[in-house]
């Protein structure tokens, strides 16, 4: 595909076939160059792992209808509350036939979401306008309406489309609200054929074996984490450290985990 930027910038046009980007620096040691080629060959076949990965999740059959929930959606400008309507989850697909959803962790009563989350959808939201080209996004919690813009106005998050799962049974449907209503993070994907709405994939933080790193490829955080050579170590992020805070004080001094 060729487009015209890539005919326009000299960042482009002004390349050299055949000529490859060095890795290192002229003095850097034999040592490091043969450790770094091996390197190269193992992130090539983490890329290839990855592909395969994604051919495999497209291939899955067609998953089970939806319900066409009733969920609450405000404005989508955050300044204000009202009017709150209700939209059904075919509501949110817009102009396409894919939906990306992401599950933010935000009980009921808690006045906070949780700080994963949170980081998670500030990523989002800063590509969100890439997102809309292809797909509709739409941020889902069981946190009512109102402490879900609350807190959307402190992040920052403005242009999501943020809606409320409360009084539904959306979150233990797609398995995101434990037998005590514990709330777990997760993507999902939909898909809508004329009238009917099917699932497609979910994808919790946690695999199975409680290692994480489940969407993981989501956020870019850990992979600079990843780059550096202290890694990620057991960081993880806060709701209240400096920069985190984007938004007007925090509507209260609720926690989630994750």
């Amino acid at each position: 595909m060729t487009t015209d930027w890539m005919t326009q910038l000299k960042s482009i046009t002004l390349h050299v076939d055949g000529e490859l980007p060095r890795m290192w620096p002229d003095d850097a040691s034999e040592n490091y160059r043969d450790a770094r080629l091996a390197l190269l060959d193992a992130e090539v076949a983490l890329r290839d792992q990855i592909e395969a990965v994604a051919a495999q999740r497209r291939a899955l059959p067609p998953g089970p209808a939806m319900p066409d929930y009733e969920l609450s959606e405000g404005p989508i400008d955050l300044t204000t509350d009202a009017p709150s309507t209700t939209v059904g989850l075919a509501d949110l697909f817009g102009d396409h036939d894919e939906l990306i959803v992401y599950h933010l962790m935000f009980h009921p009563d808690d006045d906070a979401a949780c700080p994963m989350c949170s980081m998670w959808v500030d990523g989002l939201h800063g590509v969100s306008h890439h997102i809309a080209r292809r797909a509709g996004l739409a941020i889902i919690a069981k946190a009512p309406i109102h402490k879900l813009r609350a807190w959307g106005r402190h992040r920052g998050w403005h242009g999501l489309r943020l809606v409320s799962a409360y009084g539904t049974s959306f979150t233990t449907d797609l398995g995101t609200e434990g037998s005590r209503g514990g709330q777990s993070p997760a993507v999902s994907v939909f898909a809508r054929h004329q009238e009917q709405v099917r699932h497609v994939y979910t994808q919790h933080a946690d695999f199975p074996d409680g290692r994480g790193r489940g969407i993981d490829l989501l956020s870019p955080v850990w992979h600079l984490w990843d780059l550096l050579p202290s890694g990620r170590g057991d960081w993880y992020p806060d709701n209240a450290y400096p920069g985190a805070r984007r938004g007007e004080a925090a509507p209260g001094n609720g926690r989630g985990s994750g």
